[in-house]
């Protein structure tokens, strides 16, 4: 994420993105989100350098590219006016007439002032690779997201880190036990029940674990749920971890607060000696951390200043 950019606008827009008013009647229409899909194609090609955005033939376009994707379930002609005018509705941007006056009706939409924020956010590549991810796993159908995911130039995920990307910006009314099990049975298997710090791996016949699933940016901090949130660390490990003791690079290397404590044992076990290791990686790329989840966990335990 760039510089400029303040972590609350990323989750607020990604927020707003993950609740679109959209007409739940024949299933969650798809106009906003495909409209959204297109602006961040627009602004990864350098189109959207000031605040107007035009409702031209090439927008009309992309947007009718993206409707051949979802036209098994939508049988409507696509008509790029219907989210044009209605994003406003989000506040994403507002709809203008030809002589810059602000629209009434679809009809007469021919502009849109971006908001500001929303645009900065979305010249973010950062923000657009979780934009895209979010607006692919919530509003569409399994079917449909393969294509998407390959127009948008993204990996297809598993089932569960869509499923996570779905709700990643939501606020969650669950419990604090649901929740945490969703995490644990997301997290744990990606790194195959082991510590990602020590590699010590243990699962027990009755399925119980000695490695828990930590979250990085720590939930009660604003942390998500989401599996790229969490590695699997063994319980000496995460106390360690949750303490600032230790924290991990963004290419992955451990790195060690050593002047912060002392330490006596077998060297094999001792933190001040797995200093520049590299951290045991997932399975999965898909579950790989998140690099500003990573950035935080140093910011807030001081390892960056």
């Amino acid at each position: 994420m760039s510089d400029d950019l303040t972590l609350p606008d990323f989750n607020r827009w990604l927020g707003v993105l993950s609740k679109l008013k959209v007409d739940p009647a024949r299933g969650v229409a798809p106009h906003k989100p495909i409209m959204l899909l297109v602006v961040c194609d627009l602004a990864e090609e350098g189109k959207l350098t000031d605040a107007m955005l035009r409702r031209d033939g090439d927008l009309v376009f992309r947007f009718s590219s993206y409707w051949r994707i979802v036209v098994e379930r939508r049988r409507t002609r696509p008509d790029a006016k219907l989210p044009f005018f209605h994003l406003r509705t989000d506040g994403v941007w507002t709809p203008l007439e030809l002589d810059g006056r602000p629209a009434h009706d679809r009809g007469h939409a021919v502009f849109a002032r971006l908001n500001d924020s929303f645009r900065r956010c979305v010249n973010d590549a950062s923000f657009r690779t979780v934009a895209r991810r979010t607006l692919i796993a919530r509003y569409f159908e399994p079917g449909e997201r393969a294509e998407l995911y390959s127009l948008a130039g993204l990996e297809v995920p598993p089932d569960d880190v869509a499923a996570a990307d779905a709700t990643r910006f939501l606020e969650s009314n669950e419990s604090d036990a649901k929740r945490d099990a969703k995490f644990s049975v997301r997290v744990l298997p990606a790194y195959n029940y082991t510590c990602a710090l020590t590699r010590y791996r243990m699962v027990a016949a009755d399925g119980t674990t000695a490695v828990d699933a930590a979250h990085i940016h720590q939930f009660t901090k604003g942390g998500s749920n989401h599996p790229t949130n969490g590695i699997a660390l063994g319980k000496t490990a995460h106390w360690l971890f949750d303490h600032g003791f230790w924290s991990i690079t963004a290419e992955l290397r451990i790195i060690v607060a050593d002047d912060r404590f002392e330490e006596i044992g077998d060297e094999a076990y001792l933190l001040k000696k797995m200093a520049g290791r590299e951290l045991l990686r997932p399975l999965s790329a898909h579950f790989l951390p998140d690099p500003e989840c990573l950035a935080w966990h140093r910011r807030h335990h001081k390892f960056e200043h």
